[in-house]
């Protein structure tokens, strides 16, 4: 069955695509839930409307992300942790808690945008990407230095 998209459906397709698609699942779930309909001359041309305005809100949006990654060049955060002499941290360095000292500096940034590809065990300067959006990443620097005995 062939439906006329009216919004993006993670891994089905976006906005005014014409996607091809099992009965059951138009049915069922695209239709009822007007993530989709079927495809007329009409539909289209609302659709397309639609399209436009979505690509016009994507770019605007694409163009705020675009700062906000210069913002981040810019950015450094220090995390303090317990390590041992050879500077070995008893423990690692997560992305939850690079996202919470983010967020004391005021950026908004979810876990998952967060890129490590393993768990910072040792004490130094590490370079972190976050993942902004599809095409837009950017790199801070992430200081882990040794907790102070208290």
């Amino acid at each position: 069955m062939e439906l006329l998209l009216r919004q993006n459906v993670e891994h089905l397709g976006r906005v005014g695509d014409v996607v091809k698609v099992k009965s059951g699942y138009a049915r069922n779930f695209l239709l009822p839930m007007g993530f989709a309909v079927p495809v007329t001359k009409a539909n289209m041309a609302v659709i397309e409307r639609a399209r436009a305005v979505v690509f016009a809100e994507e770019q605007a949006r694409l163009a705020t992300l675009k700062e906000l990654a210069q913002k981040f060049t810019d950015t450094s955060i220090t995390i303090e942790s317990r390590a041992n002499e050879e500077g070995h941290l008893f423990g690692s360095v997560s992305q939850a808690q690079i996202v919470s000292a983010l967020r004391e500096k005021g950026f908004a940034i979810e876990e998952k945008q967060v890129r490590l590809e393993q768990p910072l065990k040792e004490i130094g300067v590490f370079d972190v990407v976050l993942h902004l959006h599809q095409g837009v990443d950017a790199t801070i620097k992430v200081w882990v230095v040794q907790q102070k005995p208290q």
